[in-house]
């Protein structure tokens, strides 16, 4: 049984599904193939060498008590047993382990919100979640979300991971987040097993200024509030509303002097990364591009129809994502984006993420509701 191989199986462990890949093939290395034929011992009781994974066959776990035999059970493939198991009379009837499907998530106090719960966090966290219930050698490489209600802040989420396929080059999950006993975002992800095939790339990444030479968003914040050009009173705002800190760097390629009452192109290109560094975890590394996916991504459809006085009301309704080529997160990032049309109340707006070395690494599309505020209607009064 070659080295791969183990991590395949490694990976369908429940237990172990919650480690990155490169702790899996770490352990994978300390893995020694012992046989055993039919009624010999696997282990005796207090004589455990290790934890055991059964790969192929049966085992029986069975005991006597002090006051009559214990249950038998039967262990299958991905189950394990031995040091770290529990010992107590009382423990030792939980023997085989359940799929974990529910996942807990709350908002933290100082993480990104517009209003209302950040799309990106629901869209990253359900990720999270799904990725956890795959084995650690799929990776997603698509998936399709929909916004159905407004998320609560002050409210923690629920998200319970359905299985719906477990093959042996790809699984589907469906992710539900639940608030308040409703389903408020559903996500549907692809997973696949990494393997080599043909490739070609028609898309060319823009010509823009390097991310070093571009000040970051923190930076711009302050150039705006004594920027004369703009207007005082929207500096005035920016100046007094409550700045928060974003675990993400943004450097826009094309820095203006606009305003979200400002007509403008139905466009926009910056570059991303997250703050820190990242553990090697691809599957971590593509939870935060789409945590991140979302930042002002459905705002550039909104820009043609900009004008003093005007306020929108904009939501998201779907996301699609394609995963390409590997990436990585805590690398600059560029995300070019445009609308193509806005039409029926609903903007469309598509995307294309490349890394440094001009890869097309993602590719991204989202439908979103925009209105105007409606007038209030005149209400008609009989007279007597």
């Amino acid at each position: 049984m070659n080295a791969e191989s183990v991590v395949e199986f490694l990976g369908g462990v429940i237990l172990l599904q919650r480690l990155p890949s490169s702790s899996i093939r770490k352990i994978a290395q300390l893995i020694k193939l012992k046989h055993f034929d039919e009624g010999e011992f696997v282990i005796r009781n207090g004589e455990s060498e290790g934890v055991y994974f059964i790969l192929e066959g049966e085992a029986e776990v069975c005991g006597i008590s002090d006051e009559d035999i214990r249950p038998e059970f039967v262990l299958k493939r991905y189950d394990y047993f031995g040091d770290g198991a529990p010992t107590s009379q009382q423990q030792a009837d939980v023997i085989a382990l359940t799929k974990v499907n529910l996942f807990k998530g709350i908002t933290l106090p100082y993480a990104i919100k517009f209003g209302k719960l950040y799309g990106g966090q629901f869209i990253g966290h359900a990720l999270a979640a799904a990725s956890k219930t795959v084995d650690c050698l799929k990776i997603v490489h698509h998936l399709q979300a929909y916004f159905l209600l407004v998320g609560d802040c002050d409210v923690p989420i629920l998200y319970e991971v359905h299985r719906l396929r477990d093959g042996k080059s790809f699984a589907t999950r469906r992710v539900d987040a639940i608030q308040k006993g409703n389903v408020v975002f559903t996500l549907l992800a692809s997973f696949q097993k990494e393997e080599d095939g043909f490739e070609h790339q028609e898309a060319v990444m823009p010509q823009v200024p390097a991310p070093d030479t571009l000040l970051s968003i923190d930076k711009l914040r302050e150039r705006r509030i004594i920027d004369p050009r703009l207007p005082r009173t929207y500096r005035n705002k920016v100046a007094t509303t409550e700045h928060a800190i974003w675990p993400i760097d943004i450097r826009f390629c094309d820095p203006n002097t606009s305003t979200n009452q400002t007509k403008s192109p139905a466009r926009l290109r910056y570059w991303f990364k997250a703050k820190g560094k990242l553990s090697d975890d691809q599957a971590l590394h593509r939870c935060v591009v789409a945590y991140a996916s979302d930042l002002m991504f459905f705002e550039v459809t909104c820009n043609p129809h900009r004008r003093r006085g005007l306020k929108f009301s904009a939501l998201s309704l779907n996301h699609t994502i394609w995963f390409h080529r590997p990436v990585k997160a805590d690398d600059w990032l560029l995300f070019v984006m445009e609308s193509p049309t806005s039409s029926a109340a609903r903007g469309l707006v598509s995307g294309q993420m490349f890394n440094k070395n001009g890869e097309l690494v993602v590719t991204l599309v989202q439908e979103g509701l925009i209105r105007a505020p409606r007038a209030p209607q005149t209400v008609i009064r009989a007279k007597y």
